[in-house]
């Protein structure tokens, strides 16, 4: 059996090893451009066209993250590298899952408490008690109800928030009410006082995230988006954030990235950073997936973690 390896900027060494660990005797390799061996399974980030170009003798392709929007794109624009009978999977957790809750929780709490106000009042050296939200009303709203999403949502059940989800089709998750497809979309947006983005980035989702979309949700609002920059219209989310309309955003993704130095989100006193890190994949996890999901799919069954080519994830 023969793997190949490739991503722009990991170091190669840690995965080659590591898979070679976890499956004996198969032989896997870093692919380098001119690289036509034999290969049966290739796992993939950012790979260029002609790493998979006339493979299609392939088992399968795995992409190294849970986003599978990159190859995806790459599969549109060029239907031909890729035979339909070849599976993509994406990483469905390996670590992630708990990276997701971690960040929304303390983004949500922090938000709840007014420690974004308070710090402002801090800069201003003023001594202020602010009015306390009400937790019945902190309304928590997730787009997207797939296994990030419905992870999230759980962490952030013991803190008593009304949740809610909506995704394309009608997921039932314990102590969350869900909303399913366009037409309910409006109503899952009013009294969402937190709006969490984890939608899977396709050609339907691109800039979801928009002045109109913004305009349905509660005045003074918060928006979280940990999943990619390419669904938000920067512009309209600064719009709103300047009207009032959304209170504060934490951002983790952007349109464009690494984030241009005079991009005006850098210095928005109610917008936070963080360099797309929500989530990072951790090397040791992500292997055990693909070594177990290879060994699966020789013994002829299919693992988990599938895309559905169709719909782009």
């Amino acid at each position: 059996m023969n793997i190949i390896w490739y991503h722009p900027s990991m170091s190669a060494e840690v995965w080659l090893e590591g898979m070679r660990e976890r499956l004996p005797g198969v032989s896997v390799r870093h692919w380098q451009p001119g690289d036509n061996g034999p290969a049966d399974y290739a796992l993939v980030r950012k790979p260029p066209n002609e790493m998979l170009a006339g493979r299609h003798d392939l088992r399968g392709v795995f992409a190294l993250g849970a986003g599978v929007d990159e190859i995806m794109a790459q599969l549109r624009d060029n239907p031909d590298l890729l035979p339909d009978s070849v599976p993509v999977f994406r990483l469905e957790d390996t670590g992630m899952a708990i990276q997701m809750q971690e960040y929304a929780v303390c983004q949500v709490l922090n938000w709840f408490r007014r420690f974004d106000d308070y710090r402002q009042l801090q800069q201003e050296s003023r001594w202020l008690e602010l009015p306390e939200y009400r937790r019945e009303t902190f309304t928590v709203g997730i787009l997207g109800a797939g296994v990030l999403g419905q992870s999230v949502a759980q962490s952030l059940k013991p803190w008593g928030f009304p949740l809610r989800s909506w995704s394309r089709s009608k997921k039932q998750i314990d102590g969350v009410t869900s909303f399913a497809g366009q037409e309910s979309l409006s109503d899952f947006l009013q009294g969402t006082q937190v709006l969490i983005n984890l939608l899977p980035s396709t050609p339907q989702t691109v800039n979801i995230i928009n002045a109109s979309l913004l305009a349905q949700l509660p005045h003074g609002a918060f928006f979280l988006n940990l999943a990619r920059g390419a669904h938000v219209v920067e512009d309209d989310l600064l719009a709103a954030l300047e009207s009032g309309q959304i209170k504060g955003a934490a951002l983790d993704v952007f349109q464009v990235e690494p984030l241009a130095l005079d991009h005006p989100f850098w210095r928005h006193p109610r917008v936070t950073v963080t360099p797309h890190n929500a989530a990072v994949t951790l090397p040791g996890e992500s292997m055990d997936y693909y070594a177990h999901a290879i060994t699966l799919l020789e013994a002829g069954e299919m693992p988990a973690g599938q895309v559905d080519r169709q719909r782009g994830y």
